[in-house]
C-alpha cells in the first residue's frame, strides 16, 4: 500500500501545482486569480481527505480481514494438538496397561 498511497500523492500535488500554474498565468485580475486558487486548494484538500478515508477503510478492512484468518487457523491448530494429545493420551494408557500387565506376571513368578 506504500507504493499505492506515494502514487496517490504525487498525482495530487501534481494536481494542485498544475492547477495553480495556469491559475496564476491567466490573464484574470487579482482578486479572481486569488479565489481560483481558494477554490482550487478546497477542492484539493476534499480530494484528499476522501483518499485518505478510503485508503484508511481498506486498510481497516484488509486488517479486519487477515484477524479472521489468523483466528481461523489458530483455532483449527489448538484442535489439532488437541486431538494428538488425546492419541498419545490413549497410547500411553495401553502401553501403561501392558507394563502393569507384565509387572503383575513378574510378581507372580518371584
Amino acid at each position: 500500500m506504500g507504493k499505492e498511497s506515494n502514487t496517490i500523492i504525487g498525482i495530487l500535488a501534481g494536481t494542485v501545482i498544475g492547477a495553480t500554474l495556469g491559475i496564476l498565468f491567466a490573464p484574470d485580475k487579482g482578486i479572481i486569480t486569488r479565489q481560483k486558487i481558494a477554490d482550487e486548494a478546497q477542492l484539493q484538500k476534499d480530494r484528499l481527505a476522501h483518499t485518505a478515508t478510503d485508503l484508511k477503510d481498506r486498510v481497516t478492512s484488509t486488517v479486519v480481514n487477515h484477524k479472521d484468518t489468523f483466528d481461523n487457523q489458530l483455532e483449527t491448530i489448538v484442535s489439532d494438538v488437541s486431538y494428538k494429545a488425546d492419541d498419545v493420551i490413549s497410547t500411553l494408557e495401553k502401553k501403561l496397561a501392558i507394563l502393569k500387565a507384565k509387572n503383575k506376571n513378574l510378581q507372580k513368578t518371584s
